[in-house]
């Protein structure tokens, strides 16, 4: 049997497991139970998650799930209509939405306030731009708020987003965005990795070059290099009122990207479902809360930055970072955690298993705010597990997480009111009826 590394308390998980009780006079007592029953009552589950997220709907559905003869055929909450940045930005108070750490410029923060007011000012001048519902807008950005401005601009309007990291090269761009024929290109001069400045101004002639679609650009000025487009910061300013154009629950949010490894990467469209299923993995599997600071390490090329960006949803803070993990010392993201008071911190098994390569140490008092550490990207290996516990922190939940791209969530979860075993996912995802 494998060994128990932590024991679980009472968390959102166990209050959701009492709200669906009371509702439906039911006497559910564990967590394998609630899952059965999320899967056997999948339109009872939905709903209940659309009143515990707070998931807004400007016109209410007529029925939550109608099947079709294939899975994609299924169509949910028919009759409604939303707006995915609005259900992103209903917190516009002074706390901090946004910290932006970066390897070569000062800290950013950004308040939920602030973030409104530019999402605003943006999506008027897209919209002024000649940017319609069902237009793509393409980021080819660093993790930074810029990013985070832009997607949440473009779904308020009713665009679609959709990104790619600026380590990618022109191919990989070209092979992903040339699909997509996006109006609007915003990017940035350059990025720092490991300490050095990577301009990208010829990749980016060569990308307009090749997706002739693109009718205006926007820059982000990142590093000390010239600006070859029209200035991200000068095209648009702030504004204290937004109108968001509502869809059906059909309506494209998202086109994400497989690996590309059998030809060219095939687009996956998503739409405003991914942010419910994003809620019910960080509400309940992760006990998210407005108190709470989560980080996860990724780029805008990986699904796990549309995951951690829904956690705004939230209110909680959000820590972006962009460079390499190991500049200036392994231990450098660990030390911004205890800095920043991180509650949450998510990376992948590759990155623990080189902390463990360079003898890196954290301790309970180093680490004293973390309360959940998320792995992904490859399984966990038992090494890594009892390196957590014996050298990072002996009292943090460990979650080894597994999704994938095409759902832009999780099949695998955490879950706080489960122990964590040695080499074990906790569980499966509420309302996922996975067979392992």
């Amino acid at each position: 049997m494998s060994k128990k590394l932590f024991s679980p308390s009472e968390s959102t998980m166990t209050a959701f497991m009492n709200l669906v009780n009371a509702r439906f006079k039911l006497q559910i007592q564990d967590y394998q139970a609630l899952h059965t029953w999320s899967i056997e009552h999948l339109e009872d589950f939905w709903a209940m998650m659309v009143e515990y997220s707070n998931f807004h709907f400007h016109k209410p559905w007529q029925k939550v799930m109608q099947p079709g003869k294939e899975m994609y055929q299924t169509r949910w909450f028919t009759g409604a209509e939303c707006n995915f940045a609005e259900n992103l930005l209903k917190f516009r108070d002074e706390r901090v939405a946004i910290l932006s750490i970066t390897e070569h410029r000062k800290p950013v923060e950004i308040t939920y306030a602030q973030l409104y007011r530019k999402v605003a000012g943006l999506a008027r001048a897209l919209k002024e731009a000649g940017i319609k519902p069902g237009d793509r807008v393409a980021a080819y950005m660093p993790n930074i708020p810029e990013t985070t401005i832009t997607m949440l601009a473009t779904t308020a309007i009713g665009a679609v987003f959709s990104s790619c990291s600026p380590d990618f090269g022109v191919k990989g761009v070209v092979d992903r965005f040339g699909q997509i024929e996006p109006k609007v290109l915003v990017t940035v001069n350059g990025y720092s990795y490991k300490g050095k400045p990577v301009p990208i101004l010829d990749r980016i002639t060569e990308i307009r070059t090749s997706i002739p679609s693109i009718e205006t650009a926007l820059m982000v000025d990142f590093i000390d290099e010239a600006v070859s487009e029209t200035l991200f910061s000068s095209f648009y300013s702030e504004e204290d009122s937004l109108n968001f154009v509502q869809s059906t629950f059909q309506h494209p949010v998202y086109i994400m990207y497989s690996s590309g490894t059998t030809g060219l990467p095939k687009c996956m469209v998503q739409g405003p479902g991914v942010l419910l299923n994003h809620l019910k993995e960080l509400l309940l599997h992760c006990d998210l809360r407005r108190d709470d600071t989560i980080f996860y390490f990724t780029t805008c090329g990986w699904m796990m930055w549309n995951w951690l960006t829904s956690s705004l949803a939230t209110g909680a803070r959000v820590v972006q970072f962009d460079g390499n993990p190991f500049y200036p010392r392994p231990s450098y993201l660990l030390d911004m955690a205890e800095e920043n008071s991180i509650t949450v911190f998510g990376t992948s098994a590759k990155y623990i298993d080189a902390l463990e390569e360079n003898s890196v140490k954290g301790g309970d008092k180093k680490l004293e705010k973390v309360r959940l550490v998320l792995s992904t990207g490859s399984p966990l290996s038992a090494r890594s597990f009892n390196y957590v516990y014996r050298e990072l922190k002996s009292s943090v939940q460990l979650s080894s997480i597994a999704g994938g791209t095409d759902l832009n969530g999780c099949f695998a979860l955490g879950n706080p009111v489960l122990p964590v075993y040695e080499s074990e996912a906790q569980c499966k995802g509420l309302g996922m009826a996975v067979k392992i």
